[in-house]
């Protein structure tokens, strides 16, 4: 034993191509099962917890390992037959292999434990689910290539750039799916190519579609390399005949060597500049940069709740910090006095403005600023609300804005988090401003077939602040 620990030190204990027999024993924020040998961890598709399997080691790292499972000696219950497996190998839907019921719990089991690593002691609520978990997002952004000479739409192979042509994503909303089948289909009867990396050459690099779960608005977004779209008037004239729920069909211009999606500058070609689309009972403009949440049946139930546990009232005055189009901001304004939103994206700021005053919504101020420095503002200015509500990107808060939040000093701190590892690690600092956990943090499954979940952690002033 003593020698396999030297070795350890210096050597990993497998090798490429090398078969072993192990038992899953967890699952990765990556979906991938995690097998151990001498505590090496091997991360592998399509292996569930409580699994034996037989696995044939792909790829050998410094600390960890990849492998393939070439025999499942023992399957686990929670293991859905037949499920789908270009979906589990893309990564669209890592989970799809997983029951639904043990998905919620997974996706409890993680905050937990990431709560744990930074020693806050907290209750986590059982995870809300869907009752159909299938086929909710309301938005694609669709990668294209040329494969054998023709235009393929669909999704690249985990930790590749290699697409899998894909028509049924499985988690989007069938008639989204339908959209970018039409629209490539339209293309590849023009003849016009895609774009490729290595050369620099070719027009098409994604095609977005994005519908609205209530209005039924469809929005089709053709993303190129080049300044012009060949036929554009054609190919929106074919997709109008095609969609009848089409509004909309906008070309957008990235011509840069980047991983971003969508570039700034939009033409419509045909149709609306944006389409609309309602959440707790309010009309939202939707553009093709605008972040609105890809899941608007749970949404409504997540900011339903986040309203709850903030108990506002009349009298209130509440800071709604990255605000983007303002959904969270005027889906409670007419619960408060005065309600305040800030984001840094520009267009953001102006469909939140335009969302405002189609709503007839007139106790709700915008500012475009960067969410930390304005907080840091807005508390130098004195502004003391009672609630703050925040909704961050993935990479969570800054201490700049925790501290701001520290100067408001607010009798609630309502923290939405789509990333629980910085929602665990903010936690800390939070605490630390001298503010207490509310209740229990409670997760909800805006991502049904994924290890994405997003929750609600409210954070109360402490009693002596």
């Amino acid at each position: 034993m003593a020698k396999a620990n030297r070795v350890y030190k210096t050597k990993a204990p497998v090798v490429k191509n090398q078969e072993i027999e192990a038992t899953v024993i967890d699952i990765t924020y990556q979906g991938m099962g995690v097998v151990k040998v001498d505590n090496f961890p091997i991360f592998v598709v399509d292996a569930i917890p409580g699994e034996i399997v037989r696995v044939s080691v792909t790829k050998v790292l410094k600390s960890y390992a990849f492998g393939r499972v070439t025999r499942r000696i023992q399957e686990s219950e929670n293991r859905v037959q037949n499920a789908n497996k270009i979906a589990i190998t893309t990564g669209i839907a890592p989970l799809a292999n997983l029951k639904y019921e043990a998905q919620l719990a997974f996706k409890q089991h993680q905050i937990e434990e990431l709560f744990k690593k930074v020693n806050v002691d907290v209750d986590v609520a059982p995870t809300i689910g869907m009752e159909n978990p299938t086929g909710y997002r309301n938005k694609a952004q669709v990668p294209v290539q040329m494969i054998n000479g023709k235009l393929e739409t669909g999704f690249y192979r985990r930790g590749s750039h290699r697409l899998v042509p894909i028509e049924d994503f499985y988690i989007q909303d069938p008639k989204v799916d339908e959209a970018v089948r039409i629209t490539r289909d339209i293309l590849r009867e023009l003849g016009i190519s895609a774009y490729e990396e290595e050369t620099k050459k070719g027009v098409i690099r994604h095609i977005m579609a994005r519908r609205g779960y209530y209005s039924h608005e469809l929005m089709v977004v053709i993303i190129t390399n080049t300044k012009k779209l060949p036929n554009s008037d054609l190919i929106a004239e074919k997709l109008s005949a095609k969609l009848p729920e089409l509004k909309s069909v906008i070309h957008n211009i990235n011509n840069h060597d980047t991983n971003v999606i969508m570039g700034q500058w939009n033409e419509t070609i045909w149709g609306e500049d944006d389409i609309h689309d309602q959440l707790m009972g309010k009309d939202f403009v939707i553009g093709p940069n605008s972040f609105y949440q890809v899941n608007p049946q749970t949404t409504s139930t997540l900011y339903a709740l986040a309203a709850e546990k903030a108990n506002l009232k009349p009298t209130d005055v509440v800071v709604d910090a990255y605000s983007g189009i303002g959904t969270i901001t005027l889906s409670v304004a007419d619960k408060v006095k005065k309600i305040y939103g800030v984001d840094v994206v520009e267009g953001a700021i102006e469909d939140a403005e335009k969302n405002a005053k189609n709503n007839q919504i007139t106790n709700a101020e915008f500012v475009l600023a960067d969410a930390p420095e304005q907080m840091a503002k807005w508390a130098d200015e004195g502004l003391k609300p009672n609630v703050v509500f925040v909704d961050p990107p993935r990479k969570g808060l800054t201490q700049e804005l925790i501290d701001a939040v520290k100067a408001m000093n607010p009798e609630k701190f309502v923290y939405i988090s789509c990333n629980p590892a910085t929602l665990a690690r903010d936690a800390v600092q939070i605490l630390a401003a001298g503010f207490g956990i509310e209740g229990a943090v409670q997760p909800l499954d805006q991502f049904p077939q994924t290890t994405h979940v997003e929750s609600i952690t409210v954070f109360k002033k402490a009693e002596n602040q």
